[in-house]
């Protein structure tokens, strides 16, 4: 029995040993698998590119503005766009600013602009470049002795190319450059320039360009097309140019626009490049804001106010189409501060507008003595801030036909009172 004893005990002593040597090779494989995982990461987020979010084609240009390099942004020193050179593909386009001459003519050996791969098919026939010269021998004149006064009225010219695409009926617009613009910012004496671009007048085709930083000569080069346009309708559309600075902080400021009528225009011969004088935005010239037809009914049993929003006529031009798209805002104010909003459905393109929509609004007070109500007429905009038309405010402190209305609801409760007001400016 002492014999068996000793070889239990010996075979236990060996357990330890025989984990500790597991273990050792468990730690060892964990880590070299760690380490691999990481590896692999690391590799995997290099090679990763972010996705394009434009749908149009830039041309060898970061579109992500502020993720540009100092060697990449406009205005970089002559050295690093000495260096860009070689890394820049070849399908991607340089614009050599100093080869121009005084009219914004490019050599005749600029490569070719192609908006999408399928471009590629088109013959050669289709690409024949022509200039159109519009500037004019005066403008000529006024450019060589330019006064101080006439220079800051200057807001600098734009240049861009247009082509029709026959074989995939596709209208193709290429804004390259805008030159000579004036500063927006004041303390840095330069601008951060983008441009607006809308076809008239159904102004469904609404883009934009990315923002260039701090340049007064910003090379934008970007093409966009628009396809399903068919080239018999080309001469009854109009191209509108808004030439904007962005602020972070404020609304934009409007530097200026451009007007183009395809009236005349020939595109069935090739690209036309063009340039156009910037000019300023074009100030409504309306007397009057329009009217507004609104009912109202005040219940004193319920302490709730009903407004309807019925017509609007008269409305002004909001913008170089001539038409609007109206709807209006309706804010009900206690105390001089909004406790309720609503608004209406929008109108496409009319000046008279008919609405015919019905707001309750619970009024959290007896007597409608610290209510008031105010109307804004607004143009709705998909591709920028909705400008506001007129603007209307009914209470017991309002003048004119304002305060008559408001003190005929007060008096005749229960009682649907409908009347026209005028619109004051927003």
């Amino acid at each position: 029995m002492a014999p068996i004893a000793t070889g239990r005990q010996q075979h236990f002593d060996e357990i330890p040993t025989v984990v500790g040597i597991f273990s050792a090779f468990g730690l060892v494989f964990s880590v070299s698998l760690f380490a691999w995982i990481c590896c692999q990461r690391k590799s995997s987020k290099s090679n990763k590119t972010p996705p394009y979010k434009f749908v149009h084609v830039l041309k060898g240009v970061d579109i992500y503005p502020e993720n540009l390099s100092s060697k990449k942004k406009f205005g970089a020193d002559d050295k690093s766009e000495e260096k860009n050179k070689s890394a820049t593909p070849k399908n991607s386009l340089h614009l050599d600013l100093e080869k121009r001459d005084l009219n914004g003519n490019f050599p005749k050996t600029t490569p070719k602009i192609q908006s999408s791969p399928d471009l590629d098919n088109l013959s050669p026939k289709h690409f024949a470049e022509r200039k159109k010269d519009s500037v004019s021998p005066d403008s000529l004149k006024s450019i060589t002795s330019l006064s101080s006064e006439d220079k800051q009225d200057k807001l600098g010219t734009l240049f861009f190319s247009l082509e029709y695409n026959f074989e995939k009926k596709a209208f193709v617009v290429n804004i390259k450059e805008a030159r000579g613009l004036p500063a927006m910012d004041e303390q840095s004496m330069t601008s951060d320039p983008y441009i607006k671009m809308t076809i008239l007048p159904e102004k469904k085709h609404k883009v934009k360009t990315r923002v260039l930083r701090k340049t007064l000569d910003p090379a934008f080069d970007e093409t966009f097309t628009f396809y399903g346009i068919p080239y018999s309708q080309i001469q009854d559309l109009t191209l509108h140019f808004m030439i904007l600075s962005f602020d972070r902080f404020s609304r934009d400021d409007v530097i200026g626009e451009v007007l183009i009528p395809l009236a005349g225009i020939e595109l069935s011969e090739g690209r036309l490049l063009m340039d156009r004088e910037i000019i300023k935005r074009n100030v409504r010239k309306s007397s009057g804001r329009g009217e507004l037809l609104i009912s109202l009914c005040y219940q004193s049993t319920t302490n709730t106010l009903t407004v309807v929003v019925l017509k609007a006529r008269h409305l002004p031009k909001s913008d170089v189409s001539g038409l609007s798209d109206p709807y209006v805002k309706v804010n009900l104010y206690h105390a001089k501060k909004r406790i309720s909003k609503k608004k209406t459905h929008v109108k496409k393109c009319t000046p008279n507008a008919v609405f015919n929509e019905l707001f309750v609004f619970d009024i959290p007070c007896e007597g409608l003595d610290d209510i008031s109500i105010e109307f804004l007429v607004l143009d709705s905009d998909r591709g920028s801030r909705n400008e506001v038309i007129g603007r209307l405010t009914l209470g017991s402190s309002a003048e004119g036909t304002g305060g008559e209305h408001w003190k005929e609801i007060c008096e005749y409760p229960r009682r649907q009172i409908a009347k026209w007001h005028m619109l004051c400016d927003g």
